[in-house]
């Protein structure tokens, strides 16, 4: 019989639970996690050899959707779930990125985590539970692994830290932090914020640390009770003996090589003396020996210099940013664009203005359906020199564009204010380090250039870190690829003048302390406050103006009751409206209809015909309209789309008509006026009552027959005849 063990504790005012020995017995590792009524099956296998020809840890972490686990039918034909969405790619990622650092650098055994969302409660987030689900999983399996960790949410609402806030209480909440930590230091830090102050986001990161101790030391007696026998980890070691061979000519050239500003020039020294180093040693040592032994003195080079000397390889200090070059407006039918420019990083961001019907479905396990503003990030071969596949985005371009996402979504105006859907593209034209604070920096110079009424500019920064065996650091502002390559951190921070708005700390060590972030985020704010003044430089605010090829949206409101006079049966009326007018509009169940046009006149038209949809029709109104049928006793007008009346025969005109086909046909178009509702709600309509008013503005009229200027069209010429005569009308006339 299958036996479950469990473990449990109160989180945040809630229990974490944590099973082991029930589902998925035949991998290496499996448990679920349950807080609240989110619960995630967590699985880890590892390969039994190690994969031949990599230089890297073949770690794969998948985050399976399963849309059930809230309630939900996937869309589409097949109605199946298909690729992952981007939540679930971010998830794959936060799982991934605290745990990497954790394994033995030489392990090359393929390691597979797959976390199965079976339940999702829309309060509780599952990606904290994926991280927590994952890093048991492991400490039970035979693989080898410097953890557990844990990961929790933090929550700054009306002044006090909040522990794992709910999906609700996220949206007033100014803080929006997850902390990944061990036992002695934080190992992954990933954040929204509103424009959060730094001491503000410290106490929060601290919070948080503090908060995952108790849920490491839960993971702990599952791993006592339950962890397998852990596989013997491989040392990582360079070959002395090639070592030293390669010592006499790296010396002389490989300081040469670094001391390049030029990352090509730098990349071409470097490869030419790797091809020098091959061409001497191939016969005495294999190609992976040199490599790792060239890579060894290249890291003790840039390591040392910095540590010691506090040198870096371009020649600037720990706290200079690189040279920037901002420019707007450079394409001339976008509705907005930028360049950044910071060293050899480049960046092109492009704004498009949209209707609420653009607006991007969310077919997820979140309590979002669908969002308004949306920035997508592309990362081609060509920006790093090289030649690669061009294809769909992976996890890094998702990644990064949703972490400048984050960054700039605090500053946009609100859609009540603004109705606009929002797309941002940032196309990396050079990399050389942090291309997505570059991106950041871009998007709000586009931004701004549209004409999008923000709040403030925001820019980003990408901070590093080198630690010696003494216990001695550094930390430095904007940090470059090859110095983000060989150096233990990776923190990302954007904002605006008054604070916090995005932020993203990857580390390649088993975690760094506190004192260390506390260094960093007042660093950083320098470094952010001088992008910001270039960036201002450029454009300081945003223009007054809508670009003349944007879209113009205009909003009414209606009484919600009377939307579905505006729909139609089936959609037909809106459809209609749309057709006619060349407009998009949007309806909203609070009543609020958004109208998008190119111009102001085709805007005016279809707000004109929703407003006589929606106002409710009064004796004495006076409409333009279409005559839809002829009948023999009159006839009838559309007034407004869906609402005819009927205008009889004797109210045709101020002389008495034989025949309706005399006046009128179907299609004319005629103004009449309400003179009539009965209790049916029908309407009844006279033309005559329109022409007696003509009249008395004319001041006189000639016995020949109704004026030119009489605001109807006649079929034809003929003289009036019987004028007055209302009461000799023939038979089958109907009633009056």
């Amino acid at each position: 019989m299958v036996t479950s063990n469990s473990f449990e504790s109160e989180v945040g005012g809630r229990k974490l639970t944590i099973d082991t020995g029930k589902l998925a017995g035949q991998a290496g590792g499996a448990v679920t996690a349950r807080y609240g009524d989110s619960v995630v099956l967590v699985t880890v296998c590892t390969s039994q050899e190690p994969r031949e020809g990599v230089d890297f840890l073949p770690l794969t972490i998948d985050y399976e959707e399963r849309l059930y686990a809230a309630g939900k039918i996937p869309g589409g034909f097949i109605r199946r779930e298909g690729r992952p969405s981007q939540d679930a790619t971010l998830a794959s990622r936060l799982t991934d990125r605290p745990l990497r650092p954790l394994f033995p650098k030489a392990w090359r055994n393929d390691i597979q985590v797959i976390i199965t969302v079976l339940s999702a409660d829309q309060e509780n987030d599952p990606d904290i539970l994926a991280v927590i689900g994952a890093s048991a999983a492991l400490s039970i399996s035979p693989v080898p692994f410097a953890g557990p960790v844990s990961a929790v949410h933090v929550g700054y609402i009306n002044g006090e830290m909040v522990l794992n806030p709910t999906m609700a209480q996220l949206k007033d909440s100014q803080l929006d932090l997850i902390v990944v930590s061990t036992k002695e230091a934080i190992v992954m830090i990933e954040s929204g914020a509103n424009e959060a102050p730094e001491d503000i986001v410290l106490k929060g990161i601290e919070f948080g640390h503090q908060a995952n101790q108790p849920i490491i030391q839960l993971q702990e007696q599952l791993q006592q009770a339950h962890g397998k026998p852990k596989v013997e980890a491989p040392v990582s070691e360079v070959n002395p003996e090639a070592l030293a061979a390669i010592t006499p000519i790296t010396d002389e050239k490989l300081a040469r090589a670094l001391g390049q500003t030029e990352k090509s020039q730098r990349e071409e020294e470097m490869s030419q003396l790797k091809k020098e180093l091959l061409e001497k040693l191939a016969e005495k040592f294999p190609e992976a020996d040199i490599n790792a032994a060239l890579d060894a003195k290249i890291r003790a080079e840039i390591r040392g210099n910095l540590l010691e000397k506090h040198k870096r390889i371009d020649g600037r200090g720990l706290t200079d940013v690189r040279p920037i070059s901002c420019e707007v407006g450079l394409l001339p039918r976008t509705h907005g664009s930028a360049l950044f420019s910071r060293g050899q990083t480049q960046v092109l961001a492009i704004t498009t203005l949209g209707p609420a019907a653009k607006e991007q479905p969310l077919d997820g396990l979140g309590i979002e359906e669908k969002k308004r503003f949306i920035h997508h990030y592309n990362f081609p071969p060509f920006s790093s020199g090289e030649t690669k596949r061009v294809g769909s985005p992976g996890r890094r371009e998702i990644g990064h564009g949703a972490l400048a996402e984050r960054a700039i979504e605090p500053i946009l105006p609100k859609a009540e204010d603004f109705p606009y859907t929002i797309r941002l593209v940032s196309e990396v034209l050079s990399s050389s380090g942090s291309t997505s604070m570059a991106s950041v920096c871009a998007s709000s110079l586009s931004l701004m250039d549209a004409g999008i009424p923000t709040t403030a500019a925001v820019a980003g920064i990408a901070m590093g870190l080198v630690t010696g065996d003494d216990g001695k650091h550094v930390v430095l502002t904007d940090i470059q690829g090859i110095e983000d390559n060989y150096g233990d951190m990776d923190f990302k921070i954007a904002g605006t003048d008054k604070g916090i708005t995005a932020m993203q700390m990857d580390t390649k060590l088993k975690g760094v302390s506190l004192e260390v972030v506390a260094e960093t985020l007042p660093q950083a704010r320098q470094a952010r406050l001088f992008i910001l003044e270039k960036m201002q430089q450029t454009i300081s605010t945003s223009r007054p103006e809508l670009s003349k090829y944007a879209p113009r949206m205009y909003k009414v409101t209606i009484d919600p009751s009377k939307i579905g006079a505006v729909i139609g049966t089936g959609g037909k009326t809106i459809r209609a409206i749309i057709e006619q007018t060349k407009t998009t509009i949007d309806v909203d169940n609070d009543g609020t209809v958004i109208i998008g046009a190119v111009n102001e006149e085709s805007a005016k038209k279809a707000i004109a015909i929703i407003e006589s949809l929606t106002k409710e029709i009064e004796v004495g109104t006076v409409y333009t309209g279409k005559v839809s049928r002829i009948l023999n006793f009159g006839a009838m007008v559309e007034i407004a789309p869906g609402k005819d009346g009927l205008v009889h025969i004797s109210e045709l005109a101020d002389y008495r008509v034989a025949r309706v086909e005399d006046e009128v046909n179907i299609g004319d178009e005629v103004t009449v006026k309400v003179i009539g509702i009965d209790d049916m709600g029908r309407v009844n309509l006279s033309r005559r009552a329109v022409l007696d008013n003509s009249d008395q503005a004319a001041g006189d009229r000639t016995q020949e027959g109704p004026s030119k200027d009489y605001p109807f069209k006649r079929s034809d010429s003929r003289p009036p005849q019987n004028k007055g005569n209302y009461h000799n009308r023939g038979p089958n006339r109907g009633p009056r």
